[in-house]
């Protein structure tokens, strides 16, 4: 019999995985499946990004690169942060991963013994707990309403500080409800005392409001931030992780032992990426824009509740609590019988029940044939 670890055995599954290989087997049988589900780019990857990744592999850069990353990236991460922010970096503070995935890994691994705390917000992405208890460590969720825009409120936090709490998990803007924090709110959350990790991967990502970063703040913080939401570009696996200074060495021991560096093409492409793609992302967040605008209009048609409208990455979490208890339930009866897939709430944690998922990372016209469904199916159901 397989010895299995049991942290291996518990835990939890990707929900919106699941749904996305339900949906999968359904189209091999033949069925026509509109994905609403998922939280990825349906742009291609800008063409200068692509250009200069094979201007590398001509010029031969496909080696290890410093365990940090390269210097001429991490100095780019840097510009941009003061021209956005108006932050200064020092780039030895910088270490660029293979996806913010495993920099959240890293920054968990530096940061959290077994028994250690960490507060964040409910509903929030799934793999954060996840992250914390594989480690031994003990997520501490703290429930967010609806009709505050799912923020986390200071008050409430400053309520579960204990003396195990490590830090504090912030992500503007949200998975999954496409919300953001007040930068009155993230200033105060960064005077509260313990380490900030701000998940800032859908910045740039943000309509007709402006986001903030913690470091804007605080420099008692960890930030967390990549390339596949903005520039489109989740297969090429880059992202990067920004680290008080004592924090750096042990993350790049870890990083030596586990990753080595992130991939060699991804890096230079990310300069690009940060240097000369600008026009790509305007063009991309006008059409997520305009897609985001005509999906509030039909989900309150529909009937879905959604008391504050998202201004941030591709999501929107709408109340679905008339229709049903279990939002699992009804998100695989949605994808079987109307043929859409969208996320069931419960994969964001106990506080978003009853809620649904939906993503506009699709085309307008699947949108709209994807949402006209659901409101056939609700008529019958």
């Amino acid at each position: 019999m397989a010895n299995i670890t049991k942290r291996a055995k518990d835990i939890p599954p990707f929900i919106v995985m699941d749904v996305l290989e339900r949906a999968h087997e359904l189209e091999r049988e033949g069925r026509d499946i509109i994905h609403l589900q998922i939280g990825e780019p349906d742009f291609s990857t800008p063409g200068c990004i692509c250009d200069a990744a094979r201007e590398a592999i001509e010029r031969g850069e496909t080696h290890y690169t410093h365990s940090l990353g390269l210097i001429e990236l991490r100095e780019a991460i840097c510009e941009y942060f003061y021209g956005k922010y108006s932050v200064t970096i020092d780039p030895g503070r910088i270490l660029v991963t293979s996806g913010t995935s495993p920099a959240l890994f890293m920054i968990f691994s530096a940061l959290l013994e077994a028994g250690d705390e960490i507060i964040m917000s409910d509903p929030h992405y799934p793999c954060y707990p996840n992250f914390a208890e594989f480690l031994g460590a003990k997520p501490v969720p703290i429930k967010v309403e609806e009709e505050d825009a799912f923020q986390l409120r200071p008050s409430e936090i400053k309520k579960k500080i204990g003396p195990k709490t490590r830090a504090i998990l912030i992500n503007s803007p949200s998975n999954p409800t496409g919300n953001l924090l007040s930068r009155e709110r993230m200033e105060e959350i960064a005077g509260l005392g313990p380490l900030v990790v701000s998940d800032e991967i859908y910045h740039g990502l943000v309509y007709g409001e402006k986001e903030h970063s913690i470091l804007e703040f605080t420099d008692n913080s960890f930030v967390l931030n990549g390339f596949s939401k903005l520039y489109a570009m989740t297969g090429w696996r880059l992202g990067y992780l920004i680290a008080p200074p004592e924090f750096v060495r042990p993350l790049q021991k870890i990083q030596q032992n586990f990753f080595i560096s992130a991939g060699s093409i991804s890096q230079w492409a990310g300069i690009t990426a940060l240097t000369k793609a600008d026009a790509d992302v305007e063009q991309m967040k006008s059409i997520y824009d305009e897609r985001r605008k005509y999906m509030i209009k039909r989900i309150r048609e529909i009937g879905f509740g959604l008391a504050v409208e998202p201004a941030g990455a591709f999501y929107m979490l709408a109340n679905a609590k008339h229709l049903a208890e279990s939002s699992y339930d009804l998100a695989f009866e949605i994808l079987e019988k109307a043929g859409v897939g969208i996320s069931p709430g419960i994969d964001f944690g106990k506080g978003a029940e009853g809620y649904l998922r939906f993503s506009y990372a699709n085309s307008l016209e699947n949108i709209k044939e994807g949402l006209d469904r659901i409101e056939q199916f609700l008529a019958r159901w």
